[in-house]
């Protein structure tokens, strides 16, 4: 009887209690296959150390490592209209959407902050790829809508990190109506002469390139990212032609005068600042961020 109290409990009790490993203790590397810790992919930016290459980011943990001390204020965003045109094919796009704000705990695409990159005040909006593939609706429209009058409002430079598949064909004619309103709202940005700076990031692709994502005062793309209108694969079975190798990533881009400069993103803050406070409106560049809110990606 000792021997069942002594061993075959507590080995019983063992296997019970045994803690299960977490499933995304390490990522793998989409380009090399070498699986990295996720807390070194963490503090590295999410950039694999030996092959550079750029992973994607959530828009939560985009803003709080790109503002200052990961400090800044969240502008409201408006509300719009859930499920306009009662949309359904496999599934309600309502239960879609409910599935998406659960996995990314965002409302839709678009978060947009306001705060300080290395001194310089700026708004900043990013586009969430985690979300319904960061696709362009009536509420993404918006909340880039809200994030130029934001700029507009405060006379300060505004930031677009780009990421999407293109427009979001569950709100059909209403998600394509974004396109020229967003436009509009670049042009208003340009006659008040306050810098649009583009962060293309991988992959951006669709309705989104073909409108805002391409009308930045400065273009500038992160290392290998996807950039188009229509993916390669498309382009290949359309004209029927082998494309040349790196075709619509940020290098190839740039080399052929797409995109004005290819910025690792270790380097963005940095450039991001310079290019504002030198095309921006002159401020005085502040060296704390005062009354912003703090946020925890």
């Amino acid at each position: 009887m000792s021997w069942i109290n002594d061993v075959v409990r507590p080995k019983i009790k063992s296997l019970l209690n045994k803690r299960e490993v977490p499933e995304n203790l390490w990522i793998k590397d989409p380009e090399s296959g070498e699986l990295v810790f996720l807390r070194d992919l963490e503090a590295n930016h999410y950039v694999v150390p030996n092959s550079g290459y750029h992973m994607r980011m959530s828009a939560p943990k985009r803003l709080a490592h790109f503002f200052d001390a990961g400090r800044y204020e969240a502008i409201p965003l408006p509300e719009v209209a859930v499920d306009p045109l009662k949309f359904r094919d496999e599934r309600r796009y309502t239960d879609r959407l409910k599935d998406a704000r659960t996995k990314t705990g965002l409302q839709d695409a678009v978060l947009v902050g306001a705060g300080f990159v290395e001194g310089v005040p700026l708004v900043a909006a990013v586009q969430d790829f985690d979300f319904m593939g960061g696709s362009l609706g009536m509420a993404a429209g918006e909340a880039v809508i809200a994030g130029m009058e934001a700029a507009l409002q405060r006379q300060q430079p505004f930031v677009m990190f780009a990421a999407s598949g293109g427009a979001r064909m569950q709100e059909g004619i209403l998600s394509l109506m974004q396109l020229p309103r967003t436009t509009a709202g670049v042009i208003a940005l340009r006659e008040a002469k306050l810098p649009y700076i583009v962060v293309l990031t991988n992959p951006t692709t669709g309705g989104v390139t073909a409108s805002y994502a391409m009308l930045g005062d400065i273009q500038i793309a992160e290392p290998g990212a996807l950039i188009g209108f229509a993916g390669p694969r498309v382009i290949e079975q359309t004209i029927r032609e082998k494309l040349p190798e790196g075709f619509q990533r940020s290098e190839y881009l740039h080399a052929h005068g797409m995109v004005d400069m290819v910025v690792h993103r270790h380097e963005l803050r940095s450039t991001i600042a310079r290019l504002c406070a030198l095309l921006g409106p002159k401020v005085e560049v502040a060296a704390e961020p005062q009354g912003a809110l703090a946020v925890v990606a």
